[in-house]
């Protein structure tokens, strides 16, 4: 049997939901919802702190990797307790095929925390971005392979005229070096998972962590369970991690996060 290519398969049932997305809310209608929203909380500032390394909890119900995380899924408890907590930031998984995302539990949650949220999910063209802000994003996902150098230079500029903050996520050499050509990239994502098979290797951070420049701000995602793990990634001097899985299948998610984080 062929084996399956799950980020080729999530894109083109991304591209159906787009097209969808359009004819149910323009253009035109989606940016005039974002005129006289309050500004977007800014991202970057929010977990790039000296000495120290942030956490952004995620909020996802489901992974095409693991199946089911949480039975009581529930965006609003879950981002009151991450808020408890002390997260940095927080990001909102909003596919809705393969990880039963909503693009509407930003906006459940935003009123709730007072810490900026990603919208983490495949980001294909400029309608995606208009359609972050108006729902209450502070900061887009954008993964590098998905868009050409172009294609990113486009988004990264609608996203700087909307105020919103963007990680850029590489998992791989190639993937790094398109990015670093491009001087609006302030804050890269390193993720562990190859989003073609959803294998982990922990040690793409290590290859790829030293050919970043020191200027930059890293968040490294994927594989990351334990304080140990943690604390290996703070002194090699990574920004942030991102961790959903561990705290999504955690019965008690507080205790989960004081535990990984030292807290």
């Amino acid at each position: 049997m062929p084996k399956v290519d799950t980020l080729k398969e999530i894109v083109q049932k991304k591209k159906e939901k787009i097209i969808l997305a359009k004819q149910a809310l323009p253009e035109e209608q989606l940016k005039a919802q974002i005129n006289g929203l309050a500004p977007a909380r800014p991202f970057i500032e929010a977990i790039n702190k000296p000495r120290t390394i942030s956490l952004i909890a995620e909020i996802k119900k489901y992974s095409p990797s693991a199946g089911l995380l949480r039975q009581e899924f529930d965006p609003k408890t879950i981002a009151g307790i991450y808020q408890e907590a002390g997260v940095q930031a927080i990001s909102v998984l909003t596919e809705e095929d393969y990880f039963q995302g909503g693009l509407s539990y930003i906006n459940e949650i935003k009123s709730l925390v007072s810490v900026p949220i990603l919208r983490k999910d495949f980001i294909l063209e400029p309608y995606q971005v208009y359609e972050s802000r108006a729902f209450g994003a502070d900061a887009v996902l954008l993964i590098a392979e998905l868009l050409t150098k172009e294609n990113l230079i486009q988004i990264m500029q609608i996203a700087d005229s909307l105020g919103l903050d963007y990680l850029v996520e590489v998992h791989d050499e190639r993937q790094l070096k398109k990015i670093l050509t491009l001087k609006e990239v302030n804050l890269i994502g390193i993720n562990n998972r190859n989003l073609h098979n959803l294998e982990v290797d922990s040690q793409i951070t290590e290859k790829l962590f030293p050919l970043i420049p020191k200027n930059k701000a890293v968040v490294v995602e994927s594989g990351i369970k334990t304080s140990q793990d943690v604390l290996f990634l703070k002194i090699l001097g990574v920004n942030a991690i991102l961790v959903g899985t561990a705290f999504m299948q955690a019965e008690n998610i507080q205790r989960k996060v004081e535990e990984l984080m030292g807290w």
